[in-house]
């Protein structure tokens, strides 16, 4: 068997489940059995409430959960994941409801599980380490504002539907004014002060079930309009159906599906890199992760479910609970679909407004004020990066506003590293041998001066290099010290390139020391050299260039040579 065929092998084996992961479920059983129970109470009233939001149903909600749920569980890469439906993710449903239906849901969520499996396979999940957290601060903030504004009509118990959040919410608040429908109101509003509260005084309570089970029973004393309740459910998981998939509107719902793609990627890694901070000794496999979810959104529409993430609320009730392995994920789904079974004429009569509430205490749970009050607080850059990330997930949608928060980051950042790059001129007399008198170093430094470039020699700052090179006048020679340089581009190197081109044409010699083997490629690439090297004007050392220009202003006759000694050897090669 070739090399290369060997790899492959081993690297399909290391996203498959492993000995390793079935000894860990066996273990400690009974506490992945209790942290699976409590978070499947938790997941139950979320499960519906985003399978309702995203516009396919609390049985999509339900029937994501349980499939996605447990196959992220089997084949994902963290051994703490609890996947599901998320808020993050029923904000892009939304639109594609509107635009594509029912079907055409199913169908993203089947690509984009399809997609995630070529990002496992091409090693993309490494890559999540370089999202700033300011990034991630404003898209968690964002998510947290739009879920919360998509809640209003139930929450206020009146009709309201569109794609663009903001304009929903408006119309909600304007209907709710025209014919106010308090009950509504004060059910979602006592659901989420009752999660709100309660998990500040007993935060290990799952005061969202506790919720929901009251606001159901008052619904029924005060008789609400069967409308505002679930509805019926199914009493199982349908039998599984491509029966949804036309291949005539995959074109169409490629871009739809590279986004339901790249945000479950995104909220994936970041909910797993929560669970590794929350535990110690636990790591998770970011490609095997893509891999599982990749699974996990191929399956779940084939049952009616929704594109499934990984949870992060859930998540952290998972490792608070006790959880030492995945099979307390597969513990949670199991129970939920034992609900589905078991108790869905019960679960049908949740109101509306019940589940708002419980959405909207989420939306809150999620902001963490402490971290951005301390983010806005470290630069002007942070936090203009975090708020512009929190306002495109609002105004946008969430995978633009991890592109513009992405883009503006790297660009402050460059603007950062290019202020810190610096030409500086420096005092020759330390690279001079001894024996000289004063006025002989200040006949030297009349007609020799140095600089010195210290950092990145780029795009961002080469541009100010080639302006104060350019700028220099009644010289005779210019030294550069070149070994502080950390890195050349193509730019840098035109720009050292048109520097030494200007220099010469005024008749000033320029005299390169330090020039480091990694960055003669980009410097040879445009001929940056070239003219120094014909001659011999590149230097292993800055005391070797300085030599080398003092012999040049003897031979010109700007120096006696009678009363200086002769110059130093001036390799042609530079180290």
């Amino acid at each position: 068997m070739s090399t290369m065929g060997a790899r492959g092998i081993a690297r399909a084996r290391s996203l498959l489940p492993s000995r390793t992961d079935l000894a860990a479920m066996v273990r400690d059983p009974k506490r992945d059995l209790l942290a699976g129970l409590t978070v499947a109470i938790v997941a139950l009233p979320l499960a519906l409430g985003f399978g309702v939001s995203s516009g396919l149903g609390a049985e999509a909600g339900l029937a994501t959960a349980v499939v996605a749920g447990a196959l992220a569980a089997v084949f994902g890469g963290s051994n703490l994941q609890v996947s599901g439906p998320t808020g993050a993710m029923t904000v892009v449903l939304v639109p594609i409801v509107a635009q594509h239906g029912p079907a055409g849901v199913l169908t993203v969520g089947l690509l984009a599980g399809l997609m995630l499996l070529a990002l496992a396979v091409l090693r993309a999940g490494r890559y999540m380490a370089y999202v700033p957290a300011s990034v991630v601060e404003g898209f968690t903030l964002g998510i947290a504002l739009v879920i919360g504004l998509q809640q209003l009509p139930n929450a206020l118990g009146v009709e309201a539907e569109g794609e663009k959040v903001l304009a929903v919410a408006g119309h909600a608040v304007g209907e709710f004014v025209a014919a106010p429908n308090w009950t509504a109101l004060a059910l979602a509003a006592g659901v989420a002060a009752v999660m709100l509260l309660g998990a500040r005084w007993r935060p290990g309570v799952p005061f969202s079930i506790v919720a929901v089970i009251a606001a159901t029973a008052g619904a029924q004393l005060l008789d609400l309009d069967r409308a505002a309740v679930i509805g019926a459910l199914p009493a199982g998981l349908p039998a599984p159906s491509l029966g949804f998939l036309d291949l005539g509107q995959l074109g169409p719902l490629l871009a739809p599906a590279l986004a339901v793609a790249a945000l479950a990627a995104l909220e994936t890694l970041l909910s797993a890199q929560v669970a590794d901070g929350m535990t110690t000794g636990q790591r998770h496999d970011p490609d095997r992760e893509l891999f599982g979810q990749g699974v996990a959104n191929i399956a779940a529409p084939l049952f009616g479910g929704v594109p499934a993430t990984g949870a992060i609320a859930r998540t952290a009730v998972n490792v608070r609970s006790g959880a030492a392995s995945r099979l307390a994920a597969l513990v949670h789904a199991a129970v939920l679909a034992g609900i589905v079974l078991a108790a869905a004429p019960l679960v049908s009569r949740i109101p509306l407004a019940a589940l708002a509430g419980v959405l909207i205490a989420t939306a809150v749970r999620m902001v963490e004020f402490g971290s951005l009050r301390a983010m806005a607080r470290v630069t002007r850059a942070d936090a203009l990066v975090l708020v512009l990330t929190a306002v495109a997930t609002l105004v946008l949608d969430l995978v633009w506003a991890v592109v513009i928060g992405l883009a503006v980051a790297g660009a402050l950042a460059l603007r950062a590293v290019a202020r810190h790059a610096r030409l500086d001129r420096i005092d020759i007399r330390p690279d001079l041998p001894d024996g000289h008198s004063d006025e002989e170093h200040a006949l030297l430094s009349e007609h020799i001066v140095a600089y010195r470039i210290d950092g990145p020699l780029f795009f961002a700052a080469a541009h100010r290099f080639l302006l104060e090179l350019s700028e220099v006048a009644d010289v005779r020679v210019m030294v550069l010290r070149m070994s502080r340089v950390t890195t050349v581009d193509a730019t840098g190197a035109l720009a050292l390139k048109d520097a030494v081109d200007e220099l010469d044409r005024r008749g000033i010699v320029v005299m390169a020391s330090g020039v480091r083997p990694a960055q003669h490629r980009a410097l040879d690439a445009v001929g940056a050299l070239d003219l120094l090297r014909h001659d011999g004007r590149v230097h292993a050392t800055t005391p070797d260039a300085v030599a080398a220009a003092r012999a040049h202003l003897q031979r010109t006759g700007l120096l006696p040579a009678s009363t200086l000694p002769g110059p130093r050897s001036t390799p042609k090669a530079t180290r």
